[in-house]
């Protein structure tokens, strides 16, 4: 203990003891074991004293612990606003350090913010060399968290510019027959700048430890700059929620609420189930289910019908920093008329990765198929004739983002993405940019 109190005076006292560099080394590996005895010994003061006043080393090791020693002794002292603040700026230059996140997480717990609790667990569990008990710790954390989220409230806005809004190629068709050639121009692509706001949350009533009411809601819109390109969607949902130790249901009635260009579009409603399951600490998926009832207000008359899809997604995480999630999705859509009628497959592989300084990426190429039950007359090799249509179409995104930006709860967040369709229509085809720049809540 002498030797530990003479090695904290000599460095704190740096200027009046001159040491080789070696030594303040060495100095301060000991300095930080000392301090972490007495955080230990609830010695909060004498150890934050020590903390703060040593100089920094070029040991990352050492460096890190003397911040997570910082960050204990103000979440033991229930200043959990400053423990999150120094465990983020640990995780922004070090994001693979299991035990900063996991002490994250218990620190979004202590706020009752259950969100990014879970989503930080989920990420410390996928850590290497975890001691079983705390294994059994975050297992058990995550059915806190699960049981507890209660509520939630999201609000993205940005920037959204679009080089082809309204999905044309272009060109001309022409039809030849015995007449002559006739041929018109198609709509060209229309480049447009504008705006997105999407804004949502949901609330769950606990009716006991397992069963809870769950409702939310959402809108989302796009206003350009060229107007009659607005979208506006609204959608509701409520009902029970079951939760268990290693997973959820949710079982609910649906409404959603259309407008494009200002002009009412379509509505439907109806009622989905979705499930999620923790198969290990590492990996989670799940399921959903809708059935709808599609009601189009100009173009019932053809297009009015039935919706029903099967959306499975599997999430993985490689480690404390980087994860995958695959989703795929079957839908069948009935129409009056089925020429409109189709089956649509997708599937999309998302990989996501927590970078040094803040960064945050994530990468997803995402493909569907759509098959049309019937024939329609379109124009194709210079003849009127009916085709059944058949569609591919990739969209490959990237988003950038940076939690050192953090304002008020919010990072700014960069999307690009490249969309290609391919049809056995022609005048179907189309490709297009798009980059959205938007404030989007931190997890």
């Amino acid at each position: 203990m002498l030797k530990k109190l003479l090695i904290a005076f000599s460095i704190l006292f740096l200027p009046m003891v001159t040491l080789a560099e070696k030594n303040i080394a060495m100095a301060a590996i000991d300095l930080v074991k000392f301090a972490g005895d007495l955080v230990h010994d609830g010695q909060y003061e004498a150890a934050q004293d020590i903390l703060i006043k040593m100089p920094q080393t070029n040991n990352g090791p050492v460096e890190i612990e003397r911040w997570y020693l910082l960050a204990q002794i103000e979440q033991r002292k229930g200043n959990i606003d400053e423990a999150i603040k120094i465990y983020r700026k640990i995780l922004d230059d070090q994001p693979d350090l299991t035990k900063i996140r996991y002490e994250l997480a218990l620190c979004y717990m202590e706020k009752k913010q259950w969100y990014r609790a879970d989503y930080n667990l989920r990420l410390a569990m996928a850590g290497k060399d975890i001691p079983d008990n705390i294994k059994q710790a975050m297992m058990y954390y995550r059915y806190l968290a699960r049981q507890n989220k209660n509520w939630n409230v999201w609000f993205n806005f940005g920037a959204a510019p679009d080089t082809n809004v309204n999905q044309a190629t272009g060109g001309k068709e022409c039809i030849v027959n015995e007449w002559g050639e006739f041929c018109r121009y198609l709509p060209e692509p229309e480049r447009v700048i504008g705006t997105n706001l999407s804004l949502g949350g949901n609330y769950e009533f606990k009716l006991n430890d397992n069963w809870r009411w769950k409702s939310d809601g959402m809108i989302y819109t796009n206003v350009y700059n060229k107007h009659k390109y607005d979208d506006l969607y609204l959608s509701a949902s409520t009902g029970p929620r079951y939760i268990w130790e290693r997973g959820d249901v949710w079982l609910a009635g649906l409404v959603n609420r259309r407008w494009y260009g200002w002009e009412r579009y379509n509505w439907a409603y109806g009622a989905k189930l979705d499930t999620n399951y923790d198969f290990t600490r590492k990996l989670s998926g799940g399921i959903s289910l809708r059935t709808l009832e599609n009601k189009y207000d100009e173009y019932g008359q053809y297009m009015d019908g039935q919706v029903y899809s099967v959306n499975p997604h599997i999430a993985y995480s490689f480690s404390p920093s980087r994860y995958t999630v695959l989703r795929g999705s079957a839908e069948r859509e009935t129409a009056k008329m089925d020429a409109y009628a189709n089956w649509k497959y997708s599937i999309s592989v998302g990989f996501g990765s927590e970078l040094m300084y803040g960064f945050n990426v994530y990468l997803e190429p995402y493909f569907s198929w759509v098959h049309y039950d019937d024939e329609k007359w379109v124009v194709k090799n210079h003849s009127y004739q009916p085709v059944t249509e058949h569609d591919f179409m990739q969209r490959y995104s990237v988003s950038l983002s940076n939690s050192k930006f953090d304002i008020w709860g919010f990072v700014p967040t960069m999307t690009v993405s490249y969309t290609n369709k391919d049809s056995n229509i022609p005048s179907r085809e189309y490709e297009k940019w798009t980059a959205e720049f938007t404030m989007r809540q931190r997890f």
